[in-house]
């Protein structure tokens, strides 16, 4: 009677080796790849323990923690910063001499072009500018890069409106 009950059975066993199969070999693998992790971990502590690591930095590397500025201002209402690292990509204007700075903005500020009270530009980023510079003429482009040279001077900005009027004239 057992010989009977088992033939009986092979069409469904026949169906479940190919899993089983499948399933040994998703093992075999996981274990093999655990006994390299254990290899790779005594291998290490091997050469920590022949060659221990040194805990010196490179003169060249400077990290943040190893910056001994003043904490950056909380913004207040919504006022967006404009120092740090990210200054660039918010409107950032670099410090300057303000003596020297002001002398240029005064001058500038009798004949704006129509173009920056348009676009509002002197509250745009870097990345709202260029979002935008594709709609523009060349001889807007120039406006603005002329009014950039004469009042903040930011060099990803002059960098950027003249690599767009490049382009633009190119075409």
């Amino acid at each position: 009677m057992t010989a009977i009950e088992e033939t009986r059975k092979i069409p469904q066993t026949i169906l479940t080796y190919p899993m089983t199969v499948a399933s040994q070999i998703a093992h075999l693998v996981m274990k093999v790849q655990q006994d390299v992790a254990d290899l790779v971990i005594k291998g290490d502590e091997t050469l920590d323990s022949l060659f221990p690591p040194k805990d010196e930095q490179p003169e060249w590397a400077t990290f943040d923690e190893d910056l001994e500025d003043e904490p950056a201002k909380p913004a207040v209402d919504g006022e967006r910063l404009t120092e740090g690292r990210f200054a660039l990509f918010t409107g950032g204007e670099p410090e300057v001499d303000k003596a020297a700075a002001a002398e240029p903005v005064a001058r500038s500020t009798n004949n704006v072009p129509e173009i920056v009270e348009e676009l509002d530009y002197e509250s745009l980023t870097l990345a709202q500018l260029r979002a935008r510079l594709t709609s523009l003429r060349v001889a807007d482009l120039q406006a603005l890069l002329e009014y950039e040279n004469a009042t903040k001077a930011r060099a990803p900005f002059q960098t950027l409106l003249s690599n767009r009027i490049t382009r633009a004239t190119a075409k």
